[in-house]
C-alpha cells in the first residue's frame, strides 16, 4: 500500500506536538537554533517516505531523552536539594586516596599533575564518542533487529530518567567544579572541559567547549551517565551476540570510564554508581518485560517502525 504522506489526523497530530514542544522550550528558556532544527527534522522524516517516518518515529524515544534533558534547565537541582560539594570529594579520597610525598590526593588531582598527550588525546577521543556509538549502535539494531532495538532504545531512556532522578535526590559537584571553586556553593557556575581542554588544545580545535557551554547542570557529577551509555550498549551488544564488535564496545567502555576520571569531570565513585544504576535498570527491565503485557506493547511498536 502507497504511503500516505498527509493526512488530516498526521498533521493535526504533528502540529499539536510541535506547538506544544516550542512552547515548552520557550517556557524552560531561550529559543535556540538547535529546536527548530529537531523540529525542521522531524517534519522532513515525517513527510518525505515511508521509511524516513518509521525512523523517525523509531528513535523518538532518544528523542524524548533529549527534551527531557534540555528541560532540566527550568529547575535546577541544587534548587531541590542540598548540593553536596565536599562530601563526595572527601570519600573518594578515603577510598581511592593516592599518596603523594606527604599527602592524600583523588585520582583526579593525581591526574591533573600527571597527564601526557597520549592520554589527553585518547580521553578526548573516548569521551566524544559518548553519544555517536550508542547512536550509532541504534541505527544498526534499527536496520537489523527492530525489536531489540525498542529495547535498546527504552532501557537507555529509563537508565536517563532514573540518573536525572538521582541528580534531583543528590546534586553532586564534579572534581573540577572543587578545583575551581573549592567546596563553596556558587550559583550559575557555567559548564567547563576541565582536563578536555587538553585534547582541544592538540586538535587546534574548541571541540569540547562548545560542548560543555550548553551544558543543562553543572552538579550532576552522581551517577555519571557516561559511564551508563557504553555499558548499555555492550550489554545489548552481547544479547546480539556481536562477537567482535562487543571486544570493541568493552573497549570504548572501559575507555569512557577512565576517561571520566582522566578528564576531572568525574570521581570514581560517580563511575562505579552509574554502572551499579544501569545494572539495575537493565536488568530490571528486562525481567519485567518477560513476565508483563509490556513485551506485547514493545513488539507492536516494532512491527510499526
Amino acid at each position: 500500500m502507497e504511503f500516505t504522506r498527509f493526512t488530516k489526523k498526521n498533521i493535526l497530530v504533528n502540529t499539536l506536538i510541535i506547538s506544544i514542544y516550542l512552547i515548552w522550550m520557550s517556557i524552560v528558556g531561550n529559543m535556540k537554533p538547535d529546536h527548530f532544527i529537531l523540529v525542521s527534522i522531524w517534519l522532513v522524516s515525517f513527510y518525505t517516505a515511508e521509511k524516513s517516518r518509521k525512523f523517525i518515529l523509531g528513535f523518538s524515544i532518544f528523542i524524548i531523552f533529549w527534551i527531557v534533558y534540555d528541560s532540566m534547565r527550568i529547575l535546577p537541582n541544587y534548587e531541590v536539594s542540598t548540593a553536596h560539594i565536599k562530601e563526595p570529594y572527601k570519600l573518594e579520597k578515603a577510598l581511592f586516596g593516592i599518596k603523594v610525598v606527604e599527602d592524600i590526593i583523588t585520582p583526579n588531582e593525581f591526574f591533573d599533575i600527571r597527564n601526557n598527550k597520549f592520554l589527553d588525546f585518547m580521553s578526548g577521543f573516548f569521551y566524544i564518542n559518548w553519544m555517536p556509538i550508542p547512536l550509532a549502535f541504534g541505527i544498526y539494531l534499527f536496520i537489523k533487529d527492530k525489536y531489540l532495538f525498542t529495547r535498546f532504545s527504552i532501557a537507555f531512556l529509563l537508565v536517563n530518567l532514573v540518573g536525572f532522578t538521582i541528580y534531583y535526590i543528590y546534586p553532586a559537584a564534579p572534581p573540577w567544579y572543587v578545583k575551581l571553586y573549592g567546596f563553596d556553593l556558587h550559583i550559575g557556575v557555567p559548564g567547563n572541559r576541565a582536563g578536555l581542554a587538553r585534547f582541544d588544545e592538540l586538535i587546534g580545535y574548541p571541540l569540547f567547549e562548545g560542548i560543555y557551554n550548553k551544558n543543562a547542570n553543572v552538579l550532576a557529577a552522581m551517577p555519571s551517565l557516561h559511564a551508563t551509555y557504553p555499558l548499555i550498549v555492550l550489554f545489548y551488544g552481547v544479547k546480539k551476540r556481536l562477537t567482535w564488535a562487543n571486544i570493541i564496545f568493552a573497549i570504548f567502555t572501559l575507555g569512557i570510564w577512565f576517561s571520566a576520571v582522566y578528564s576531572g569531570h568525574h570521581y570514581i565513585i560517580d563511575v562505579l554508581v552509574g554502572v551499579v544504576m544501569a545494572l539495575i535498570v537493565l536488568f530490571s527491565f528486562e525481567k519485567i518485560i518477560t513476565i508483563t503485557y509490556i513485551n506485547k506493547l514493545i513488539k507492536k511498536f516494532a512491527n510499526n517502525i
